[in-house]
């Protein structure tokens, strides 16, 4: 019924935003007709010249250059019928009507072509946002060996498709290896640390045997990037590399009926089975990347947990648990989960994002992402069987 509703609410939006953005557009149509009718009326004798002026400037805020320049002569054509009709030529009302009249309209024409351009520009660069994201954030395959998977990548901030957050599932000789992260930060920075941990884990994860390994290759690439970050061109990003880390956790499944888990600072993940829900905590917690200095043990041994046939494994960024209600009430995501053991991973993903979108009002404070992995028993079933 959330989803319903969430979907509902989005059409409603939709419907209404279009239907004022047709109102606008017929704003100035409708000022000149209104002055039409009222000199073709027995009310002729008011004073509609004032009327005319504005008509352009309403056109150029919804159309493009044609469009304003279509006003403005319906407007000009308006003005000179009334005068003419009126009998006002050569009095001063009518000279200022019509220079007030031309002033409007070269500016409501520039404004009109420079607004036009600056879409065009965002538009462009939502294209290449798009393509930015889809290499970053490449999109997570539904299906790996026996293993169903699926992700969703949540922006806080409006009109943003990438940012500090990252995730990637691969298929490798060593098994399904899943990697999911959160950067410090925001902006470039932290878009170009999150492009450095997921280059090194693509590379990595189909060479070292050693899931660990995988980890201690993604942190020196991290340290790469931000060696190279203290240059004077950089300057301007304020980065302080001290501060600098990426908390991550890196997943690998196998033909057994375990996952590998190798946590560096990131929120354990979560467990469904059977709709219970279970938070894989680690025994010995381990510091972000970037932070290697306040290891205990280098490499981080990778921990092991049962992952059955039929399990799912939630794994997710801390902008999916802090998010907030109107009240300051934190997301309940074991809670949300365990609801949700009867669909398929991608629509559990949806619905996931339906009640976070429900509980913060759609206002995430936090970048979210979030991976669902499940061990798909019928796939098992039928390789067993062959």
């Amino acid at each position: 019924m959330r989803a319903l509703y969430g979907l509902a609410s989005g059409m409603s939006l939709i419907r209404s935003s279009r239907t004022l953005f047709t109102l606008a557009r017929a704003l100035p149509f409708a000022v000149l007709l209104a002055v039409l009718g009222i000199e073709l009326s027995p009310a002729h004798f008011l004073y509609t010249g004032p009327l005319l002026s504005p008509a352009p400037a309403l056109a150029a805020v919804t159309m493009g250059p044609a469009g304003t320049g279509s006003v403005i002569v319906l407007a000009g054509m308006l003005s000179t019928i009334t005068a003419t009709q009126n009998h006002a030529w050569g009095t001063p009302a009518v000279y200022s009507n019509l220079l007030a009249l031309f002033v409007v309209s070269v500016a409501s024409l520039a404004t009109s072509t420079a607004r036009v351009h600056r879409e065009r520009e965002l538009a462009k660069a939502r294209r290449i946002a798009q393509v930015s994201q889809d290499v970053v954030l490449r999109p997570v395959p539904a299906r790996l060996r026996d293993v169903r998977a699926a992700g969703m990548y949540l922006a806080a901030e409006e009109g943003a498709r990438i940012g500090g957050d990252l995730y990637e599932v691969v298929a490798t000789p060593f098994g399904i290896r899943i990697i999911v992260g959160d950067v410090r930060g925001k902006g470039l920075p932290a878009v170009r640390s999150a492009a450095a941990v997921l280059g090194a884990f693509r590379e990595a994860a189909d060479y070292e045997p050693e899931l660990p390994n995988t980890a201690i290759r993604c942190e020196a690439a991290l340290r790469r990037e931000l060696t190279r970050s203290e240059g004077p061109e950089e300057r301007t990003d304020l980065r302080d590399p001290a501060e600098e880390f990426v908390t991550v956790i890196i997943a690998q499944i196998t033909e057994a009926p375990v996952v590998e888990l190798v946590s560096r600072g990131h929120p354990p993940p979560l467990l469904l089975r059977r709709g219970k829900t279970t938070s894989l905590e680690t025994a010995s917690p381990s510091p972000p990347l970037g932070l290697e200095e306040l290891l205990s043990t280098s490499p981080v041994p990778a921990e092991t947990y049962p992952f059955e046939h039929g399990d799912r494994l939630l794994l997710y960024t801390d902008g999916v648990l802090e998010a907030r209600d109107p009240a300051r009430n934190f997301f309940d995501l074991p809670t949300h989960l365990a609801r949700l053991h009867n669909c398929t991973p991608q629509e559990l993903l949806d619905r996931l994002h339906t009640s976070l979108l429900h509980h913060t009002r759609g206002r995430l404070a936090d970048d979210a992402a979030m991976i669902v992995i499940e061990r798909d028993t019928q796939q098992s079933s039928a390789q067993a069987t062959s």
